[in-house]
Order: C-alpha cells, then sequence, then structure tokens
C-alpha cells in the first residue's frame, strides 16, 4: 500500500495527488502537487505519523499568502480545514480557543462588532490564525504575538505538545518555539480589553490599505521585511526611489500603487516570482548597499 492509500484510509484526511493548487496560493501562481486536507485532530496526527513513518516531508498550506507555490512539488502539502462553529464568537469572552484553521478575517468582524483591543493589530491580513501565528503576523498597528497565550501543536512523530509564550516565543515577523515538522492545530489567545474606539480604528485602517495597497491584485502581500532596527528604513521606500514600480518579468509585476506588493498579470510562476525579488535585491545592493530579507517564504 502506497502512501497515498494509506493517507486515504485515515477517516477525516483526503490525498489529492497531482492536483492543480493554483487557486490555493493568493498570488495565483501556477501551481501542481500532492494535497492532503485533513478535518480533525485525529486524523493530522496519523496523517502526520504515516509521512515520517515513510520518510516523506511534508509542508504546512494555510491561505497561501505568505508562501509561494513551486510550480511543481514533489512535497505534499497539509491543509488543515477543522469545523468552526461561529456561534462561539456570538459573546465577548476574556480568552478564545479556536482552531488554527480559522480565518483572520473572521476574527476581525468579531473585533469590530465588539472593539476587542489588540485585535486591530492583523486588520486586512489574508491568513489563518495558525499562520499568522507561524509568522508573527502584523500592521501598523501592532503584531499577533502579544495576544497570544498558548498554542496547541502536534509533531511529526503524533506526539502533542502544549507551548505557553513567553517574552522570547516571537521576534519580528516571526515565531521561536517551533521544531522541523511541528504543526499548528489550536490557539489559544486573549484581548487587551474592550473600547469602543478599536471600530473604527480597524474600519479606518481598511480605508488606508484600500487606497495604499493593491488589494484587488494577485499578490502575496508585503515581499520584503522592513528593517526592525531602523523604523525609517522602509523596504518598499527604496523600491519606490529606485523608480522600479511597474517593472515587469513574465507577467509578474512591482505594483504601481505599493513597491513592496508584486502582483500576478498573467499567470506567472515561482519563478517569475524568485527572478524579480532577485532584481530587486541586486539594484538595492547596488544602489544603496543595502539588503531586505525576505517576507514571504520562497
Amino acid at each position: 500500500m502506497n502512501i497515498e492509500e494509506k493517507i486515504s484510509n485515515i477517516d477525516g484526511a483526503e490525498y489529492e495527488s497531482n492536483k492543480d493548487l493554483t487557486k490555493f496560493s493568493t498570488m495565483r501562481l501556477k501551481c501542481r502537487g500532492d494535497l492532503i486536507t485533513v478535518r480533525s485532530v485525529d486524523a493530522l496526527r496519523s496523517t502526520l505519523v504515516a509521512l515520517t513513518r515513510n520518510s516523506i516531508k511534508y509542508r504546512v498550506l494555510g491561505m497561501g499568502a505568505n508562501q509561494l507555490l513551486s510550480e511543481t512539488s514533489d512535497i505534499p502539502y497539509i491543509k488543515l480545514a477543522l469545523p468552526f462553529d461561529k456561534s462561539y464568537l456570538q459573546e465577548v469572552r476574556d480568552l478564545y480557543i479556536l482552531p488554527a484553521s480559522v480565518t483572520l478575517s473572521v476574527l476581525s468582524s468579531h473585533a469590530v462588532k465588539n472593539g476587542l483591543r489588540g485585535w486591530e493589530s492583523f486588520t486586512g491580513i489574508p491568513a489563518t490564525l495558525g499562520g499568522a501565528v507561524f509568522m508573527n503576523a502584523g500592521t501598523n498597528l501592532g503584531e499577533i504575538g502579544p495576544l497570544i497565550k498558548r498554542v496547541f501543536l502536534i509533531d511529526k512523530n503524533g506526539e502533542e505538545r502544549i507551548v505557553t509564550m513567553d517574552e522570547g516565543s516571537f521576534s519580528y515577523r516571526k515565531q521561536n518555539f517551533l521544531n522541523d515538522g511541528d504543526f499548528i492545530y489550536q490557539i489559544e489567545m486573549k484581548h487587551f480589553g474592550v473600547d469602543e474606539s478599536v471600530s473604527k480604528q480597524i474600519k479606518e485602517y481598511l480605508e488606508l490599505r484600500n487606497r495604499t495597497q493593491p488589494l484587488k491584485e494577485w499578490t502575496c502581500g508585503c515581499v520584503f521585511k522592513n528593517n526592525k532596527n531602523k523604523r525609517t528604513c522602509l523596504a518598499g521606500k527604496f523600491i519606490d526611489i529606485m523608480g522600479l514600480k511597474g517593472l515587469t518579468y513574465n507577467g509578474m509585476r512591482i505594483s504601481p500603487k505599493h513597491a513592496n506588493f508584486m502582483e500576478n498579470t498573467d499567470s506567472s510562476s515561482h519563478k517569475d516570482v524568485v527572478a524579480l525579488i532577485n532584481i530587486i535585491k541586486d539594484e538595492l545592493l547596488l544602489q544603496y548597499g543595502v539588503e531586505f530579507e525576505t517576507e514571504v517564504k520562497l
């Protein structure tokens, strides 16, 4: 019995081979690969164990907003699809225990309705909660890290672990507590109280994003991290000053609206994004002697 058959026999798991994964990336990159969808924690545990016993590595797939999917991949993607009853959000709680597969847009709607202070930090980010925790997602309004109390995960051998967050758990656009093969399935998070001004702040920030970012285009969000040690050292600003807005490579374009975004205008692939990223990096180094780390996972 091959690995596809073994996982297909797991209750709550589905294995699809050589699947078109284009729609699983917010950048809509051309991609085909194997996709494993798991719909329960038990199914996730059994899937990870089966893959590990067969010496098969895997990648976690959330909304595909902060990761570039390769045109072809020999490594299967695992997508978590745990059930979530939205009635859980009908009341304000001190602590929320949420599946990692819930989207930030659902949580943002709850924050707008109830004015949850701190939750404005992930306004407008197209991600699952698990993906946001993985990269310590944030905006100009803050980061998600300070809101996280505990993370529930399963390692590659099927062992469950609960990690309580501390001051060292997060840094700029990254977490510091996951090991290779760890899979987040549940998160406990808090807020910093109820504040009526939060709803207005979220709405105003969404309006700002609509004016300044290419939200109607196929993008992966910000491509480069800003220099966290120099608040004025913004990647988009440097790219703009170099006059690279609108530069296109095989249908992949540096956004004319925001220079730290790239837009897929014509069925581009992973290699086209990487090529354009390298062009930017070379120009930044040549003209200014500066380097920016990529925020998007290549």
